[in-house]
């Protein structure tokens, strides 16, 4: 609804103001004019016998300011960054354990691979990675090597020596590299599942990438998954490793943390996060490699047995 200048004129004379006939009406005055209108009434909100705060705040609406609040603070005690191991070189942490997993006393028949050989048991290095990502190529990399073989201890006497390699900053890649690399000797025998696939070719292109010479092409590598699939698919949903572990090994893991969720972990970790996860991934990849050495065995035995025309029971098999 329009006001003209005649109406509003009109209206304050009827409201005993005959002077505003020769003046400008306040509310168009204060249209045009804002700040000096604002002044006034805020002189008039000062002199206001009001409290204090109450007149503040008056004087902030006729503002229009609106009044801050603080932002809301969460106390933060102090972040977990304790990871397991001991650190050997800047950025490379190294984890150390064994198990009382005797060695086979004789040389264990690779017929179960389609393999005519025979290999000590001692010469074989169970490995596997956990990486950045499952697409592979450059772009990915490992940041944790885990290894384990039958090593005779002075003290401890024989069993399974499990050891993990763990970066905690990218710059600390060349030291593990290195690292893996003195582990293997021209006799070593790499044993994976899906590593002739996957973590091998992985880092073969790390050392490259590196510039370091490659110590894994020239070794001999029996991958269990598969002589693993052609007997068990279609037994169970899938020949996973976690899958075989349950139904073969009748293990069941607790409190396990997915291999897809290792990525994110170390990547937290890295930007200052817990480090509650990642040591749950390195729990991960300790089983991981434990459960390689049982299953070789495992499937030699019931390749075995199969051989012989025993049921395959008798062994711990399905």
């Amino acid at each position: 609804m329009s006001v003209t200048l005649d109406k509003l004129r009109a209206l304050r004379q009827q409201a005993g103001h005959a002077h505003a006939t020769a003046a400008t009406p306040p509310l168009v005055d204060a249209i045009r004019h804002p700040l000096p209108a604002i002044a006034e009434r805020a002189v008039v909100a000062a002199n206001d016998p009001l409290p204090a705060v109450d007149a503040i705040a008056a004087l902030r609406r006729l503002l229009g300011v609106r009044e801050r609040r603080p932002l809301a603070t969460h106390m933060r005690g102090p972040v977990d960054r304790v990871l397991p191991g001991e650190e050997i070189a800047p950025g490379l942490r190294l984890i150390a354990s064994r198990i009382a997993f005797a060695a086979p006393q004789s040389a264990l028949a690779l017929a179960f691979a389609k393999r005519a050989d025979h290999v000590d048991p001692r010469d074989l290095l169970f490995f596997d990675t956990e990486t950045t990502g499952l697409a592979g190529g450059t772009g990915t990399r490992a940041f944790m090597i885990g290894a384990a073989d039958w090593h005779h201890d002075p003290v401890q006497g024989d069993g399974l020596r499990i050891r993990q390699l763990l970066i905690t900053t990218l710059a600390a890649e060349n030291a593990m590299l290195r690292t893996f690399a003195s582990w293997l000797g021209p006799d070593t025998i790499l044993s994976s599942y899906n590593g002739r696939c996957y973590d091998a070719p992985l880092l073969k292109t790390r050392y490259r990438l590196a510039r370091l010479p490659d110590p894994i092409t020239a070794l001999d590598h029996v991958d269990l998954l598969f002589p693993t699939r052609r007997r068990y698919r279609g037994t169970w949903e899938n020949c996973r490793l976690a899958t075989i572990e349950r139904e073969l090994l009748r293990i069941v893991r607790e409190d396990d943390l997915p291999g897809s969720e290792a990525p994110a972990a170390w990547l937290s970790y890295l930007r200052g996060g817990c480090a509650r996860n990642l040591r749950r991934v390195a729990a991960h990849n300790h089983q991981d490699v434990v459960t390689l050495a049982r299953l070789l065995l495992r499937l030699q035995a019931v390749h075995a047995a199969d051989a012989n025309g025993i049921d395959a029971a008798a062994t711990g098999g399905p």
